[in-house]
C-alpha cells in the first residue's frame, strides 16, 4: 500500500476518533446545563442521521485497514504517548508501554511537531532490544490535523522494516565485487599467454605450452560463466520450471553420466544404490545438476584410485514427514570445521590452489543450495579431515500410486568405464 493510502487511512481514524470524543463531551455538556430562557439563541442542531452514517463508518474501515497494514503505524499525541499502534508496530518492539523506546523516533516525533510537516529517516534498531537482531526501518513522521486549521493533534510514525532490503543489497553488492574480481583473474591470464605467445613464436614448444595454458584458462572461464547463468536461473522469478513427478533413480544416473568424463581422468570409482519407486517433485534438469555438481565436488577433493558413492533412500525429516535423502560420499581430504558453515557462499573455496588446478568456481555448491531451497529441501554435509565427507540432500517424497516393491541394494555395483 502506497504512503498516501496509509496516511488517508490513519487520518480517517484519527478524525473519526476525535470527532466522536466531541460530540460526547457536546452532549454530556449539553445533558448537564440549566434550564435557559426561550428567547436565548438555541444550540446549533446535530446532524442529521443519514449525514452522519459515513463517519460512522469512517473510524472502524479505517481501523481494519490500519490493523492489516504490513508497515507498522504509531499514532502519538502531543504528550508522545501512543494513542494507536497496529500489530506490525508492536511486532517490530518500539514501544516501552505507551512511550517510544528508542531515542532517534522521539527526536524525530518532535522534529515533526515543531515544523508541523512530514520528516522522513533511516533509523537502526541496536541489538541489544529483548535478544533479537538488529532492525532497519525506514520512519516517516506525519503531522496531524484534524480540523480546518493549523493546530497539529499529534504525529502518525509509518514505520517500514528494510532490514532484508538491505541484506539483499549488500549481497548484491558483494556478488558484483567478487564476480569482477572472478572475471578479471583468467580474462588477465588470457592476454598475458597471448602476448608471451607473441613474444615466443620462433619457438614451438614455449607456444605449444603457452596455448594449452590458454586452454586450461578458456574452459575456466566457460565454466564460470555457465555457472554464472545457471545461478541466476535458479535464483529468477521462476525458479523451478517445469515442475513434474521425477523418478531418483533418473536423476542420480543423468549427474554421474555428467561426471563420467572427470572420473575417469581422475580415476575415481564411482558407485550407485538407489531405492526402487523414489518420486519427488521438480525440475529434473535442476535436480541432476545439483547432484552432479556434488558429484563432481567429491571428485575434485579426492585422491587418485579413491571412491564416490551415490545412494538415494527413503526417510523422514524433523517433523516426521516424508523425504528422499540423496547422499554423496567420498574418500577425499574432508573439510576443516571452521569452513563447514561457509562452504555454500558463492565463490568461497576451502582449497583455493586445488580449485584454480581443477578448474573450480567457487559457485557449484552455492548452486545445489539454490536449487535444494527451490525445491523445498534441506542440503547438509558431514566431514572429517582426512576422513572424506558425506553430502546430503533431503527432498520431499512423492507417494507413487504403483505396488510398491522391495527396495534393491545396488552400493557394490561400479559404474562401467567410471575407473581407469
Amino acid at each position: 500500500m502506497s504512503l498516501t493510502a496509509i496516511v488517508v487511512a490513519v487520518a480517517a481514524l484519527v478524525v473519526g476518533v476525535l470527532l466522536g470524543v466531541s460530540l460526547a463531551t457536546g452532549r454530556r455538556r449539553a445533558a448537564s446545563a440549566p434550564d435557559t430562557p426561550q428567547t436565548l439563541p438555541a444550540e446549533p442542531a446535530l446532524p442529521a442521521p443519514e449525514d452522519t452514517t459515513p463517519r460512522r463508518m469512517s473510524q472502524p474501515l479505517a481501523s481494519l485497514v490500519v490493523e492489516a497494514l504490513d508497515h507498522g503505524v504509531v499514532v502519538l499525541d502531543r504528550d508522545e504517548r501512543a494513542v494507536l499502534v497496529n500489530p506490525a508496530a508492536r511486532s517490530m518492539g518500539v514501544l516501552d508501554v505507551d512511550k517510544l523506546a528508542f531515542a532517534e523516533l522521539v527526536t524525530l516525533t518532535r522534529r515533526s511537531l515543531e515544523s508541523a510537516g512530514p520528516l522522513t529517516a533511516s533509523v537502526d534498531l541496536p541489538i541489544g532490544r529483548l535478544g533479537r537482531e538488529p532492525i532497519a526501518l525506514s520512519v516517516t513522521a506525519v503531522p496531524l490535523r484534524p480540523g480546518v486549521d493549523d493546530w497539529v493533534a499529534g504525529v502518525c510514525l509509518l514505520l517500514a522494516d528494510v532490514s532484508e532490503s538491505r541484506r539483499l543489497e549488500a549481497v548484491r553488492r558483494d556478488f558484483v565485487a567478487n564476480v569482477s574480481h572472478e572475471l578479471k583473474t583468467p580474462v588477465g591470464a588470457l592476454t598475458l599467454l597471448a602476448e608471451a605467445i607473441q613474444d615466443a613464436a620462433d619457438e614451438p614448444q614455449v607456444v605449444n605450452r603457452f596455448a594449452r595454458r590458454i586452454q586450461h584458462e578458456g574452459s575456466r572461464l566457460a565454466k564460470l560463466v555457465g555457472e554464472l547463468m545457471e545461478l541466476s536461473r535458479v535464483q529468477g522469478v521462476d525458479p523451478m520450471p517445469g515442475a513434474t513427478e521425477v523418478e531418483v533413480s533418473d536423476i542420480i544416473a543423468e549427474a554421474v553420466e555428467r561426471t563420467k568424463l572427470a572420473a575417469e581422468q581422475a580415476s575415481i570409482t564411482v558407485s550407485l544404490s538407489c531405492e526402487d519407486d523414489l518420486l519427488v517433485r521438480g525440475n529434473e534438469a535442476q535436480l541432476a545438476t545439483a547432484v552432479a555438481n556434488l558429484v563432481d565436488n567429491a571428485i575434485s577433493y579426492s585422491g587418485s584410485g579413491t571412491r564416490v558413492a551415490v545412494s538415494a533412500r527413503v526417510s523422514s525429516d524433523v517433523d516426521a514427514r516424508p523425504t528422499v535423502d540423496i547422499s554423496v560420499t567420498d574418500q577425499g581430504i574432508g573439510i576443516a570445521e571452521g569452513d563447514r558453515d561457509r562452504i555454500f557462499e558463492r565463490f568461497y573455496r576451502i582449497d583455493p590452489a586445488r580449485s584454480r588446478a581443477t578448474g573450480g568456481t567457487g559457485l557449484g555448491l552455492a548452486i545445489v543450495k539454490n536449487i535444494v531451497t527451490n525445491h523445498l529441501g534441506t542440503v547438509h554435509v558431514w566431514s572429517a579431515e582426512r576422513s572424506g565427507s558425506t553430502f546430503t540432500i533431503q527432498l520431499p517424497r512423492v507417494h507413487s500410486d504403483r505396488p510398491s516393491s522391495a527396495p534393491s541394494d545396488r552400493s557394490d555395483v561400479a559404474v562401467e568405464g567410471l575407473r581407469t
